[in-house]
């Protein structure tokens, strides 16, 4: 069953295109570096920071967890959205819940293979929306998508969506990551085109 959750604009405004964007049937490519490489036999999925239980998953491990398929819609701060993207994978809450989240974490850090880290509060982040994926469109996530694993974040422009990931770190105190360190927004709320700080 696929859960159609295209209408969560309706929090933030009228009309599901966000101001500034426009809409593509293409799915384009960017990311700050190259594609990393890497092995199911040697990826890893940590969890780590203001947690009860750290966590750690093999890839086969990862994709035994429950899970979910979604429709969203995907908006790159580029200014291209795509809609009605099919996404399968496990909700954060899911894995917040799993871990123990101490009671003093406010902010979550996520961590991917190629060095990248983009940051959200922990009240952003946790909703089903929010997911871990590892399959697009019935297949999974080719590479240059972010395959073994990335994040999506459908309330946020994409950079909030790390590619490649393989951690996720609860904090108590709020960091930025890596493109909110280069001036982008760190709140990035695509009805307020919230692009740049």
């Amino acid at each position: 069953m696929v859960e159609d959750v295209t209408q969560l604009y309706r929090e933030y405004g009228d009309e599901r295109l966000p101001p500034g964007q426009r809409k593509t049937d293409r799915f384009p490519v960017l990311s700050k570096s190259g594609t990393p490489s890497w092995t199911r036999e040697d990826w890893a999925f940590e969890v780590f920071g203001a947690v009860e239980e750290p966590l750690s998953f093999s890839y086969e491990e990862f994709r035994d967890l429950p899970s979910v398929t979604q429709r969203q819609d995907f908006h790159c701060v580029t200014g291209w959205s795509k809609f009605d993207c099919e996404f399968t994978g496990v909700p954060f809450p899911e894995i917040a819940e799993r871990a123990g989240v101490d009671d003093d974490a406010v902010h979550v850090m996520f961590h991917a293979m190629d060095g990248y880290t983009t940051n959200l509060p922990l009240s952003e982040c946790d909703r089903d929306a929010v997911l871990f994926v590892y399959d697009y469109d019935g297949e999974e996530l080719p590479t240059d998508h972010g395959g073994p694993l990335r994040v999506v974040t459908p309330h946020k422009y994409a950079y909030k969506g790390a590619k490649w990931v393989d951690g996720v770190e609860f904090l108590t105190e709020p960091e930025r990551g890596y493109w909110e360190k280069r001036g982008y927004s760190n709140t990035a709320n695509p009805w307020n085109e919230e692009r740049y700080s």
